[in-house]
């Protein structure tokens, strides 16, 4: 007991240290911190955004084809047990994970900005031919390659905690690659903690300052420390309360109150909106995604320079491996019972999907808007990209109503996305406990707050989210380490399974 109690503290004061000292720095020195910040971004993106782009297309290429192998049909967990929650709140808790609010924020502002900055600088902006390359890059961004990163985290760690039974941590996922090490496995728990608060806070403070920007202009209340001092505290209360009533409760219930909503809204923006538009640019954007799949997987720019690869696709990428050791761990709490197949379909295929419809109906509607109708959304979002979902809603007929539904929807978002990123944070620093205590998340949630707020008044949330993506380079070897660990645990059971089956029919023929 004393052993594993020295294990908490290593891990819990380490990190709740580094990510305090961080801030403190952050906020005395915004512009030193987020000069040195982006200098680090710089330097791992510039020369190892090869490494983070094969990554990620080998682990989506290893995800799909183990899941259509033998290993498919393979339970995460005892191979009688079922899924613990139904299909439709289990895909609810995935969109919980931080997910649902970067869609939200991003389902319009993506496509606009490439509108405005195209991908490519022999396509003119605020083109047809700039429209069609925004829709097809944004899918592609929040397609299956980003999806993949966090599904190998959560298949090996659901894996080894409801298969084997094991401690649901990184460097536990890694153990059957570099064996038992305690240094090495501190470091590399502390590392994940360290990436996922820092993360979830920037998060937390731009989707705090998009509910600012939501309220100015539902109800011209001005955009200020103050207002945004008030969601925070207003946001602290709802997911403290809701973490109180555990992962059964809270989270689940507001899970099924986000995707709902969320799937509402959409809906009633496709009919009331340019409907066959809609159609047309997702069939049309899905077909260009396939079909330029690869390219797009593999696209560097080392002859003609530039750094729009850079700033999208390898920004991306990092972010996403970044945020892995949170929404992988918190994918994996919610997917015992299921089989590897369904996982796989259910992580790589259902949320990506949801995620395109979102960006063709939203951002959809936006480029129909400046093409046809002549408005200037994706000036609007150049200059501000908080914006973006609010500019779309004034185009379309109930303006009010679905402006304040979308800012609901963003409330909860925060809230989940907060609820269960305290949740991960606890269990995390309870070595892996599937029940971390109330006051180890009620520490983290009341954490993660003051550093968005703290990062708020300092204007430092930029730098604090490009610092943290400088973990995604050590996080980019672990993950292709999972890889091996997985096929290796798989193996090695298949094997032992296969061998006992073979004794078993020896003895019932001997018997």
């Amino acid at each position: 007991m004393k052993k594993k109690k020295a294990y908490q503290n290593f891990v819990f004061y380490v990190s709740s240290i580094i990510v305090g000292l961080l801030v403190i720095i952050g906020a005395i020195f915004p512009k030193e911190f987020g000069s040195v910040a982006q200098g680090l971004f710089n330097f791992t993106t510039i020369n190892f955004g090869w490494l983070y782009l094969i990554a990620v297309f080998v682990i989506t290429a290893f995800l799909i084809i183990l899941s259509a192998s033998k290993f498919g049909k393979v339970r995460l967990g005892p191979q009688e047990s079922r899924p613990d929650f139904p299909f439709f709140t289990w895909i609810g808790m995935l969109f919980s994970a931080g997910f649902g609010i970067s869609i939200v924020f991003w389902g319009v502002a993506e496509p606009m900005s490439h509108f405005f900055t195209t991908p490519y600088p022999e396509i003119d902006s605020l083109t047809p031919e700039a429209a069609r390359e925004a829709m097809s890059y944004s899918f592609f961004h929040w397609g299956i390659s980003q999806w993949s990163v966090f599904a190998i985290v959560g298949l090996v760690i659901a894996y080894l905690q409801f298969r084997k039974d094991d401690k649901g941590l990184i460097s536990v996922a890694i153990e059957p690659i570099i064996g038992k090490n305690k240094i090495a496995a501190n470091t590399i728990d502390s590392l994940a903690v360290i990436a996922t608060v820092m993360g979830v806070a920037t998060s937390l403070g731009l989707g705090i300052m998009q509910m600012n920007g939501g309220l100015t202009a539902i109800a011209n209340v001005p955009n200020s420390m103050w207002v945004q001092i008030a969601i925070a505290a207003t946001m602290l209360v709802a997911y403290l309360t809701s973490s109180s009533t555990g992962l059964n409760k809270g989270i689940k219930w507001l899970s099924n109150i986000n995707l709902g909503l969320c799937l509402a809204l959409m809906l009633f923006v496709f009919l009331v909106g340019p409907t066959v538009f809609i159609l047309d640019t997702f069939v049309l954007a899905l077909g260009d995604y396939i079909s330029n799949f690869l390219q797009y997987s593999m696209r560097l720019t080392p002859y003609s320079g530039g750094t729009w690869v850079t700033e999208w696709t390898v920004f991306y990428w990092a972010w996403a491996i970044a945020w892995s050791p949170f929404v992988g761990a918190f994918v994996a709490r919610v997917s015992r019972g299921r089989t590897i197949r369904e996982f796989v379909f259910g992580v790589l295929v259902v949320p990506p999907a949801i995620a395109c419809l979102w960006i063709a109906t939203f951002g959809g509607t936006a480029l129909y808007s400046d093409l046809f109708n002549g408005t200037q959304i994706a000036q609007a979002v150049n200059e501000d990209v908080t914006v973006a979902l609010f500019e779309t809603l004034e185009v379309i007929p109930l303006t009010p109503i679905t402006s304040i539904l979308s800012f609901l929807l963003i409330f909860t978002f925060l809230v989940t996305s907060a609820d269960s990123a305290t949740y991960i944070l606890g269990s995390m620093t309870s070595r892996g406990s599937l029940n971390p205590s109330l006051v180890v998340k009620l520490i983290w949630g009341i954490l993660i707050t003051a550093i968005a707020v703290v990062l708020l008044l300092a204007g430092g949330l930029g730098a604090l989210q490009t610092a943290s993506l400088t973990s995604a380079l050590p996080f980019t070897v672990i993950l292709l380490m999972m890889v091996l660990s997985i096929w290796k645990l798989l193996t090695m059971d298949y094997k032992l399974y296969k061998a006992n089956k073979k004794k078993k029919e020896k003895e019932a023929a001997k018997g």
